[in-house]
């Protein structure tokens, strides 16, 4: 490990317990600086996003530079009162004393971010970690180059090193190596489940906690009594955000046989509406990441029957968006989260079918249900095990700072924006207080005939 990262994580250490990041007004002013250099470089974001991913300037600010200024907007206005210490009851036992919670830093933490939406998941949870009081070490993806720079080059206008700093490198070699060489107080990783099992086994080695947010097959179900045409353009809309490549984008459809064609053709005709016949020429819409990502899903489209898309371009790294049916759980495209253009179409007939279908990908990060019905709503939300929901809508749920958003089991341990991402970043720290003007006898020996008062007091009879 390079001796002068050793060096800054020493700094950071220091820093930490100099007790610079706790004032809470320190916190505000370093969130505010951070706010206005983002803003200030708008269009160099927005120029990174479009050279990794081919994102448009829209789909740039609605998916990442707008919901990171948000997130800072929104932790600014309520920091304070989330930082306040809140008083809990107190027994009448321990007369005369009050107890309270208060949420202390955890100290240095390390945030590792995927390619997908490259600059909001690297800058989103350190505006929780900042907010909680922490200093921050950040691994960018090394996916999304353009972004990552950019990335440093923010973070550094903003926050001396011992504060927060970036990290750059292949992330195979340089996480590892970090969390083999240094102890971090939390580590926030946003990737897939197989590497998110790898850092929590290296981080369990020195009991760093950790908090993964993964991904999974996140279902998309459309009972019989939706609104079909405003299901269609839901679902295409977020399934063709950043070309698919979404952690939270539907992965498959799982449609009442009786309306299916209907909703296939419908889709399409979305896809098309907000495309183009040639969605290659459309600027609205992204591209797929690298060779590796594109030639892995390529391969998917081998599975089942292209109803729709499927149209392709390695030298453009272009897949158009394809609807398929005709698939089953032995298909490598059910076995496994897409994160791409593709999406599976399949019907079925009873609500029981629907959970067979879920539970042999248990625990996705988002369920998504189109019904009119309150019950069917009901039926689903209450039996499904899932991170987020949204009924009769698509992905908008992580935009709201209200709602905490994680997965559950293999699609996520722990949650973050708003409050929960401050709470994620700090643990509670419990003290009692007791006053010296009066001191019961009760507690002191020689306790014959005390009981009889203690149970009282416990309310054991």
């Amino acid at each position: 490990m390079d001796h002068s990262l050793q060096s800054i994580v020493d700094r950071q250490h220091a820093y930490f317990r100099s007790m610079a990041t706790r004032p809470v007004g320190y916190r505000i002013q370093k969130l505010k600086q951070l706010k206005k250099a983002i803003e200030s470089h708008h269009e160099a974001i927005c120029k990174a996003l479009y050279m990794d991913l081919r994102k448009s300037e829209y789909e740039a600010f609605a998916a990442e530079i707008g919901q990171v200024v948000k997130e800072i907007q929104f932790a600014i206005r309520n920091l304070k009162d989330w930082a306040r210490p809140k008083e809990v009851p107190t027994p009448i036992i321990f007369f005369p004393s009050t107890s309270h919670v208060h949420r202390d830093p955890l100290g240095t933490v390390l945030i590792i971010s995927p390619w997908n939406y490259p600059f909001y998941l690297s800058i989103s949870p350190l505006v929780s970690a900042i907010a909680g009081g922490n200093t921050a070490f950040i691994k960018p993806s090394e996916e999304a180059p353009h972004s990552a720079q950019l990335i440093e080059e923010i973070i550094s206008s903003v926050f001396a090193e011992e504060y927060v700093k970036v990290v750059q490198g292949i992330g195979a070699e340089v996480i590892p190596s970090m969390l083999n060489a240094f102890r971090f107080d939390h580590v926030f990783f946003t990737g897939s489940t197989v590497v998110g099992q790898k850092i929590m086994e290296m981080a369990s080695k020195k009991l760093v906690p950790v908090t993964l947010e993964l991904g999974g097959k996140s279902p998309c179900i459309v009972d019989a009594s939706a609104s079909l045409d405003y299901t269609a353009k839901k679902i295409a809309w977020s399934k063709m955000m950043n070309a698919g490549q979404t952690c939270v984008a539907p992965d498959y459809v799982l449609v009442h046989s009786s309306i299916k064609d209907q909703l296939v053709e419908k889709i399409t005709f979305q896809f098309n509406k907000m495309l183009g016949d040639d969605p290659r020429s459309s600027e609205d819409y992204g591209r797929i990441v690298n060779t590796k990502r594109f030639h892995a899903l390529i391969g998917l489209l081998n599975n089942g029957r292209i109803v729709s898309g499927g149209r392709h371009d390695e030298q453009d790294l272009y897949i158009e968006p394809t609807l398929v049916e005709g698939v089953g759980m032995d298909h490598a495209v059910m076995q496994q989260e897409i994160f791409g253009p593709i999406l599976p179409i399949i019907t079925y007939e009873t609500k029981e079918e629907v959970l067979e279908w879920i539970e042999r990908n248990p625990f996705p990060l988002s369920l998504y249900v189109y019904a009119e019905s309150k019950s069917v709503q009901q039926y689903y939300v209450e039996r499904v095990r899932f991170g987020g929901c949204c009924i009769n809508n698509g992905i908008i749920h992580l935009g709201n700072p209200h709602l905490p958003f994680g997965g559950v089991g293999p699609s996520g341990i722990g949650q973050y924006h708003g409050y929960y991402g401050f709470e994620t970043f700090t643990r509670p720290k419990s003290i009692l207080r007791s006053r010296s003007w009066f001191d019961a006898p009760l507690w002191y020996a020689p306790f014959k005939g005390k009981v009889a008062v203690l149970k009282k007091l416990f309310k054991y009879v």
